[in-house]
């Protein structure tokens, strides 16, 4: 788990996995937390009810099938599933069902629990100061640059300067190398994209926490907070660059009360 010294408003909670704690083989050990990768669905199961049992969830996080867009759901729109102690240690109640095909979801529920899952992606928590309304996003670079932290932030009541941004764990820029036409796309969106880029031949390093920074700057996001943790370099993590068939982390967020 990512230890921080982030500020957070007593009434949120936050948490990002790294992959270690779990029960799944290699090349998804151990705490792979994604149905869709090819592990053994049963021992992402397990590894689920391990992370319920040690943040003490109430309740069974709403697992989003994310397609790189930006749509958004609203937690109070889905209906929850109580996690019984039993459930917590095995996740045996739990079935497969289909998730929320969704990049982001919001609430202003408590204990309704946002997650994401990235494997290189940046994770983006957000939360209003008063902690009151919570929302969490996956940001690869089509989303990102399509919009899905300005339709996350849209969702909130508070004010985008009443807000507090959390990037967790992701692809560092001297790893996350693309082609001319990335550039492009977000330059289009925002000139002052650029200072995000470093040529490198006919390809560029891209700063995906960066841009995710200069997306929220222009929002009226001021406090953000960064893990600042390269997914590809640190093998604590994993990272779908680097290893291709691995597992994926998560990043949650929740109102306490």
């Amino acid at each position: 788990m990512l230890m921080h010294d982030w500020p957070v408003p007593d009434n949120v909670a936050i948490a990002m996995t790294d992959r270690h704690g779990g029960v799944s083989l290699a090349p998804y050990d151990s705490l792979n937390l994604g149905l869709h990768v090819g592990d053994i669905p049963q021992q992402v199961l397990v590894n689920r009810g391990i992370l319920a049992k040690q943040l003490g969830l109430a309740t069974e996080p709403v697992w989003l099938e994310q397609v790189h867009g930006t749509h958004v759901i609203d937690l109070a729109d889905i209906k929850s599933v109580d996690l019984a102690p039993e459930a917590q240690a095995q996740q045996a109640s739990i079935s497969v069902s289909h998730p929320h095909i969704a990049d982001a979801s919001y609430t202003n529920l408590a204990g309704r629990v946002c997650v994401v899952m990235t494997a290189d992606c940046l994770p983006v928590l957000l939360c209003n100061q008063q902690g009151t309304e919570v929302a969490a996003a996956h940001a690869g670079w089509r989303g990102l640059c399509d919009g899905v932290i300005e339709a996350s932030v849209a969702h909130f009541t508070s004010k985008p300067n009443e807000l507090i941004a959390y990037l967790g764990p992701a692809i560092g820029p001297m790893a996350f190398e693309v082609g001319a036409e990335v550039r492009d796309a977000f330059m289009v969106k925002d000139p002052n994209a650029e200072s995000c880029f470093i040529a490198r031949g006919d390809k560029y390093l891209a700063d995906i926490i960066g841009l995710a920074k200069l997306r929220l700057t222009k929002l009226g996001v001021s406090q953000v907070y960064s893990a600042d943790i390269c997914t590809v370099s640190n093998m604590d993590y994993f990272s779908y660059r680097r290893d291709k068939i691995t597992g994926r982390m998560a990043s949650l967020i929740w109102l306490k009360s």
